[in-house]
């Protein structure tokens, strides 16, 4: 460990070790068995949340619950998001309780602050929202987006989710190998993202996507934010891609980290310049990319705005969980959203045109629509199977009724939250 707290993993990486240790860390293949979930909220007045939460009332707030005894892990976003991340659960209903518990002493505790906690995906009233964090690394992050525009620093400031993790899958083909699982995220996240759009306004304005948190990702940088090629092998595609994005920062000791420009991580491993690169940059340089999905070990699937409601949350987790985990859900699935492939075209997410009809258009998108009654039917049907509690199928059927039969999703509401 250096004296800044930036890890050394050892002596400087050559370009065959850095996609060696891609193949190995990136897709780690078993069957299906954790499920994990990271939740952001953004934090808003008890009282009326179109009123600002200044900067030094919300950061006392912040290091409040950070007091709390939680099983989740507990960080914050640049701008104040916080952000409750599960352990690796053995199943959906521990995962589920476990988050609910640990959101319940969270929500308690800013209550008797005056605070409360928020589920959109964007902050439908406060643009631009101050930087809490200032940090090197989000200096250096603020830094390398402001060049494409200012998506970056809305997206670090002002957005949320719900970040769903399944592990990668298995070796051997089938609907729950990781390669039909790799395909089916990259068809099913733009479902995803139709059917729980949550984010039609930023700044108090209508910006014409059902999910601006999701245009935000569209607009966000060139690469950094987008899927690799789905053609071809999944852990030779990523290591590529991850290899040829360029690097966002590099940390140093001392000082502001340097934000080079068009340097690829490729390039630094040929170049060592401004210094030989080992494997906890790869690492941290993964770190730095946004994909909608993206391999950890297993999937995480980035895709879904934050949820309104106490219990909002759970619902697209279950949804997930079930026709991704169930072989009998996975396999109709995949049937049923396959045709939206040819939509997509080559184009990478969350920039081809299935992926900005979703954000866009909502369930209001006829193809998306019919897409979305699939997944939720198949969902509904593995629910049991995977021992999902009474509430949950409740809500999650409660979900299906509201929107996704009659073609709408939560976006649709803020005519009636905002006047």
């Amino acid at each position: 460990m250096s004296s800044s707290g930036i890890p050394r993993g050892g002596p400087p990486l050559t370009v065959r070790e850095a996609e060696d240790l891609l193949r190995c860390i990136c897709f780690k293949t078993g069957p299906p068995r954790t499920v994990g979930v990271e939740l952001e909220w953004l934090v808003h007045e008890l009282r009326d949340p179109r009123v600002p939460v200044r900067t030094p009332r919300l950061a006392a707030a912040l290091d409040t619950v950070r007091s709390l005894p939680l099983v989740s892990s507990l960080t914050f976003e640049p701008g104040g998001q916080l952000e409750l991340s599960s352990r690796p659960a053995g199943s959906l209903m521990e995962c589920l309780d476990s988050l609910a518990t640990d959101l319940r002493a969270v929500r308690s505790t800013l209550g008797r602050l005056g605070l409360t906690l928020s589920g959109y995906g964007v902050d439908p009233w406060h643009a631009p929202r101050g930087r809490v964090l200032h940090e090197p690394r989000y200096d250096a992050m603020e830094a390398a987006l402001d060049r494409t525009g200012p998506a970056g620093r809305a997206m670090m400031r002002e957005s949320a989710s719900v970040q769903i993790c399944l592990d990668a899958g298995l070796e051997e083909p089938g609907p729950l190998g990781y390669h039909r699982r790799w395909q089916l995220s990259h068809l099913v996240g733009a479902v995803l993202v139709a059917a729980f759009a949550n984010s039609p306004l930023h700044g108090g304005r209508r910006t014409g996507w059902r999910s601006t948190r999701q245009s935000l990702w569209a607009d966000l940088d060139p690469l950094r934010a987008l899927a690799p090629p789905q053609d071809g092998e999944p852990r030779a595609r990523w290591a590529a891609h991850v290899l040829d994005t360029p690097v966002m920062c590099v940390r140093m000791e001392e000082g502001p980290w340097p934000v080079p420009e068009g340097l690829t991580f490729r390039d630094w491993l040929r170049t060592g310049l401004p210094r030989p690169a080992d494997a906890d940059d790869l690492r941290y340089h993964m770190t730095t990319l946004f994909p909608p999905v993206r391999p950890r070990g297993h999937l995480e699937l980035r895709m879904v705005d934050a949820q309104p409601g106490l219990d909002g949350w759970m619902v697209p987790v279950a949804v997930t969980t079930a026709v991704f985990d169930d072989s009998e859900a996975a396999e109709t699935v995949y049937r049923a959203v396959k045709p939206l492939a040819e939509r997509a075209g080559p184009g990478p997410a969350p920039r081809n045109p299935l992926w900005l009809a979703a954000a866009r258009d909502g369930l209001a998108d006829p193809e998306l629509h019919a897409a979305a009654r699939a997944v939720f039917s198949s969902a509904l049907e593995a629910l049991p199977r995977i021992g999902a509690s009474d509430e949950v199928r409740r809500a999650v059927a409660a979900y299906h009724e509201r929107y996704v039969l009659p073609g709408s999703c939560p976006a649709d509401d803020f005519e009636a939250v905002t006047s």
